[in-house]
């Protein structure tokens, strides 16, 4: 009977290993087909510019092209004359970058149609093919990166995941933890309270989970947790479905104070001890606060052995504009890519 058990086991391990050789290597053959796609769009595009200049071509020479490549090959999609259109403007956005041309290949048509449209620093769209490729973004993902401003979110934000995160978890929190959100969805009175931003997010609660990034999941406000003889209260607990960890979120409506990390470790050891379950990684938590000093924010978290982000918040949409003066150099920048990634 151990005998038999012995060589089930061995046969369900044989079959797993077989199945991810056979994963693999259609994962390959994906990877090999799409890049010899790229390819070609970059080559076609590269003609166009060429014809275009060599006989003074205009914008007719696309749709001519359009319907002649349809023609001939009839149910083969990619040459509407929108694509041609792209496929021209891809090679001009990257022919004379050597750094984002061998990253091409890396990523879909369609994400690339994503990036090249929607951003136009080269860093910038550096980034966004890179973590498209590490993390495999969908389009749907890439596009609520990029209009959640995830590039810029991670060149300011405020948070101690270096030090407090594992290697395979903490570049994926960077990305769902944003330096500033927007909360103009809310209508409340311009002398508000704390508890009265909590309950407008509350009401709000969809449009919230969305600000915040996606991948959440609403748990409570005011969550109790049971310290010895002491009840305490999280004002809002969340779950990141990716990074598989409780999300403990605090509301400040004035400056942050130092006193604030101290607080959320002491919630984050208590969601550890008797919330997590085996399986999830450690809790997160994020400050949300009016407004912070960034040298503050800094020494506050030096020392903080517990992961976590001090962001602030506004109610009307003025973020890219008020973001630009934390942006570092350009040199800067490359620098911290290249250690991200």
């Amino acid at each position: 009977m151990d005998k038999e058990i012995f060589l089930e086991q061995s046969y369900r391990n044989f079959f797993k290993e077989v199945k991810k050789k056979i994963y693999h290597s259609q994962h390959n053959a994906l990877k090999a087909v799409n890049k010899e796609l790229i390819q070609l769009y970059w080559e076609i595009g590269k003609s166009i510019i060429d014809k275009q200049k060599e006989y003074g071509w205009g914008k007719s020479v696309i749709q001519n092209l359009s319907h002649d490549l349809q023609k001939e090959f009839p149910g083969l999609k990619g040459f509407s004359s929108q694509n041609l259109w792209y496929m021209r403007h891809f090679y001009l956005e990257y022919k004379d970058n050597k750094k984002l041309q061998p990253l091409v290949g890396e990523i879909s048509w369609s994400k690339h149609i994503v990036i090249f449209s929607k951003c136009k620093d080269d860093q910038e769209r550096e980034f966004y093919i890179k973590m498209t490729n590490k993390y495999g973004w969908t389009k749907n993902i890439l596009i609520n990166q990029i209009e959640g401003n995830a590039f810029k979110n991670f060149l300011t934000d405020q948070t101690n995941f270096d030090k407090t995160l594992e290697e395979k978890y903490k570049h994926q929190a960077k990305l769902a933890v944003k330096d500033k959100y927007t909360f103009d969805f809310l209508e409340i009175s311009e002398d508000y309270s704390e508890r009265e931003l909590e309950l407008g997010l509350i009401r709000n609660v969809r449009k919230f989970l969305m600000e915040m990034g996606g991948d959440f999941a609403f748990m409570g406000n005011q969550y109790r947790l049971q310290v010895g003889e002491e009840e305490f209260f999280i004002d809002m607990l969340l779950y990141h479905r990716r990074l598989k960890s409780l999300i403990a979120i605090e509301l400040k409506t004035g400056k942050f104070k130092p006193e604030y990390a101290g607080k959320m470790q002491f919630y984050l050891t208590a969601l550890n001890e008797t919330v997590k379950v085996e399986d999830e990684n450690p809790s997160i938590g994020i400050i949300i606060c009016k407004s912070k000093d960034r040298t503050t924010v800094e020494f506050a978290l030096k020392d903080m052995n517990s992961p976590m982000g001090i962001a602030t918040y506004h109610l009307q949409e003025n973020l890219p504009k008020e973001m630009e003066g934390l942006l570092p150099s350009s040199e800067e920048i490359a620098k911290r890519l290249e250690l991200f990634l």
